[in-house]
């Protein structure tokens, strides 16, 4: 391991990292979509090692009761094409057949 890079002191503000950015050199590029997606969920600690990263990774997770919803959870049989066609229609494909079915009810309302 390279002595310089490990006596290296961390830096402390931002004008530091911004000095540290400018300075590199190579093919520096602006992080694509699914990369800065990638850091929506990380964690930045400044000093407390292992158990400060544990730590606020715990704060970051969402756990609890789930948010109070009007629908009612049932167990339900669907023709294998119909799941299929709603499935490939992507993420949000239960919303979308919910929604379909609503507008059925509001067209074909009860005698």
């Amino acid at each position: 391991m390279r002595s310089d890079v490990t006596s290296r002191k961390f830096p402390a503000s931002l004008e530091e990292w911004e000095s540290i950015i400018e300075e590199a050199t190579g093919n520096e590029r602006p992080p694509t979509p699914e990369e800065d997606a990638a850091w929506d969920n990380g964690v930045l600690v400044k000093e407390g090692g292992y158990p400060a990263v544990r730590s606020a990774l715990a704060e970051n997770r969402r756990f609890g009761p789930a948010e109070k919803s009007d629908k009612i959870l049932l167990s339900v049989q669907y023709s294998p094409e119909v799941v299929d066609f709603f499935k490939s229609t992507g993420d949000g494909w239960q919303t979308r057949m919910d929604t379909v079915l609503k507008e059925w009810v509001k067209a074909h309302p009860a005698v």
